[in-house]
Protein backbone atom coordinates (compact mmCIF):
# COMPACT_ATOMS: atom_id res chain seq x y z
CA UNK A 1 0.00 0.00 0.00
CA UNK A 2 1.31 3.47 -0.96
CA UNK A 3 2.45 6.15 1.61
CA UNK A 4 -1.02 8.63 2.33
CA UNK A 5 -1.33 11.46 0.39
CA UNK A 6 -4.38 12.84 2.11
CA UNK A 7 -5.96 12.70 5.68
CA UNK A 8 -7.35 8.96 6.89
CA UNK A 9 -10.20 8.19 9.44
CA UNK A 10 -7.91 5.56 10.95
CA UNK A 11 -10.44 2.97 13.37
CA UNK A 12 -9.41 2.81 16.78
CA UNK A 13 -10.26 0.07 19.50
CA UNK A 14 -9.48 1.18 23.36
CA UNK A 15 -8.18 -2.31 23.86
CA UNK A 16 -8.76 -2.01 27.67
CA UNK A 17 -11.65 -4.54 28.38
CA UNK A 18 -10.80 -8.10 25.92
CA UNK A 19 -13.54 -10.55 26.10
CA UNK A 20 -11.43 -13.76 25.81
CA UNK A 21 -12.79 -17.44 24.75
CA UNK A 22 -12.03 -19.44 28.01
CA UNK A 23 -10.38 -22.98 28.24
CA UNK A 24 -12.79 -26.08 28.69
CA UNK A 25 -12.94 -26.57 32.47
CA UNK A 26 -11.75 -23.95 33.63
CA UNK A 27 -12.89 -21.75 36.60
CA UNK A 28 -11.62 -17.96 37.01
CA UNK A 29 -12.08 -15.82 39.83
CA UNK A 30 -12.75 -12.05 39.62
CA UNK A 31 -9.52 -10.18 40.56
CA UNK A 32 -7.59 -12.97 39.19
CA UNK A 33 -4.56 -13.08 37.03
CA UNK A 34 -5.45 -14.54 33.77
CA UNK A 35 -3.50 -15.24 31.03
CA UNK A 36 -3.61 -17.61 27.48
CA UNK A 37 -2.75 -20.51 27.22
CA UNK A 38 -0.55 -22.32 24.58
CA UNK A 39 -3.92 -23.13 22.99
CA UNK A 40 -5.10 -19.68 22.97
CA UNK A 41 -7.41 -20.10 25.64
CA UNK A 42 -8.14 -17.77 28.45
CA UNK A 43 -6.66 -19.63 32.23
CA UNK A 44 -5.61 -18.68 35.02
CA UNK A 45 -2.34 -17.97 36.07
CA UNK A 46 -0.43 -20.90 37.44
CA UNK A 47 3.32 -21.82 37.32
CA UNK A 48 4.00 -22.92 33.60
CA UNK A 49 6.08 -21.84 30.56
CA UNK A 50 4.32 -21.23 27.42
CA UNK A 51 1.90 -18.66 28.85
CA UNK A 52 1.15 -15.06 27.93
CA UNK A 53 -0.10 -12.77 30.71
CA UNK A 54 -3.34 -11.11 29.62
CA UNK A 55 -4.75 -8.94 32.45
CA UNK A 56 -6.97 -9.25 35.94
CA UNK A 57 -10.45 -11.39 35.74
CA UNK A 58 -13.30 -8.47 35.66
CA UNK A 59 -15.78 -11.06 36.59
CA UNK A 60 -16.08 -14.85 38.11
CA UNK A 61 -16.31 -17.11 35.36
CA UNK A 62 -17.29 -21.04 34.38
CA UNK A 63 -16.89 -22.84 31.16
CA UNK A 64 -17.98 -26.25 31.99
CA UNK A 65 -18.30 -26.81 27.60
CA UNK A 66 -15.23 -26.64 25.34
CA UNK A 67 -12.77 -24.70 24.83
CA UNK A 68 -13.96 -21.24 24.13
CA UNK A 69 -17.70 -21.92 24.95
CA UNK A 70 -17.52 -19.06 27.40
CA UNK A 71 -15.95 -15.91 27.29
CA UNK A 72 -14.52 -13.66 30.35
CA UNK A 73 -14.22 -10.18 30.45
CA UNK A 74 -10.54 -9.13 30.77
CA UNK A 75 -9.19 -5.64 31.98
CA UNK A 76 -5.39 -4.87 30.51
CA UNK A 77 -3.83 -1.95 33.11
CA UNK A 78 -1.40 -1.86 36.08
CA UNK A 79 -2.49 -3.97 38.91
CA UNK A 80 -1.12 -5.53 41.79
CA UNK A 81 -0.68 -8.98 42.71
CA UNK A 82 0.99 -10.98 45.71
CA UNK A 83 4.92 -11.08 46.47
CA UNK A 84 5.91 -14.70 46.62
CA UNK A 85 7.90 -14.47 50.23
CA UNK A 86 10.17 -17.78 48.46
CA UNK A 87 10.98 -15.49 45.95
CA UNK A 88 9.85 -11.79 46.74
CA UNK A 89 10.21 -9.56 43.89
CA UNK A 90 12.66 -6.27 44.63
CA UNK A 91 13.47 -4.81 41.60
CA UNK A 92 11.72 -1.90 39.91
CA UNK A 93 10.99 -2.43 36.10
CA UNK A 94 12.36 -6.17 35.90
CA UNK A 95 10.29 -8.99 34.76
CA UNK A 96 8.16 -10.78 37.17
CA UNK A 97 7.09 -13.87 36.74
CA UNK A 98 3.49 -16.27 37.53
CA UNK A 99 3.39 -18.43 40.46
CA UNK A 100 -0.35 -18.75 40.52
CA UNK A 101 -3.52 -16.83 40.21
CA UNK A 102 -2.56 -14.29 42.51
CA UNK A 103 1.32 -14.05 43.16
CA UNK A 104 4.62 -13.23 41.32
CA UNK A 105 7.85 -13.86 42.07
CA UNK A 106 11.22 -12.21 41.45
CA UNK A 107 12.98 -15.21 38.45
CA UNK A 108 11.27 -17.37 36.19
CA UNK A 109 11.76 -20.67 38.83
CA UNK A 110 14.55 -22.79 36.88
CA UNK A 111 12.24 -22.01 33.52
CA UNK A 112 9.17 -23.29 35.16
CA UNK A 113 7.09 -19.84 35.41
CA UNK A 114 6.36 -17.57 32.67
CA UNK A 115 6.28 -13.82 32.29
CA UNK A 116 4.20 -11.90 34.32
CA UNK A 117 4.95 -8.30 33.09
CA UNK A 118 7.19 -5.42 34.27
CA UNK A 119 7.20 -4.55 37.92
CA UNK A 120 5.95 -0.85 38.50
CA UNK A 121 6.05 -0.38 42.25
CA UNK A 122 6.39 -2.28 45.21
CA UNK A 123 4.69 -2.67 48.07
CA UNK A 124 4.73 -4.41 51.70
CA UNK A 125 1.48 -6.06 50.71
CA UNK A 126 1.95 -6.45 46.86
CA UNK A 127 3.69 -5.60 43.32
CA UNK A 128 2.00 -3.58 40.79
CA UNK A 129 2.64 -5.51 36.99
CA UNK A 130 1.85 -4.02 34.21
Amino acid sequence: MAALTRDRSTPEKEGKLLALPMAAGTTIYAGSLVVINAGGYAAPGTTATGLRAAGRAEEYRVNTGANGASLINVRRGVFKFANAEADLVTALLSTCYIVDDQTVAATNGGNTRSAAGKVLAIEPDGVWVE
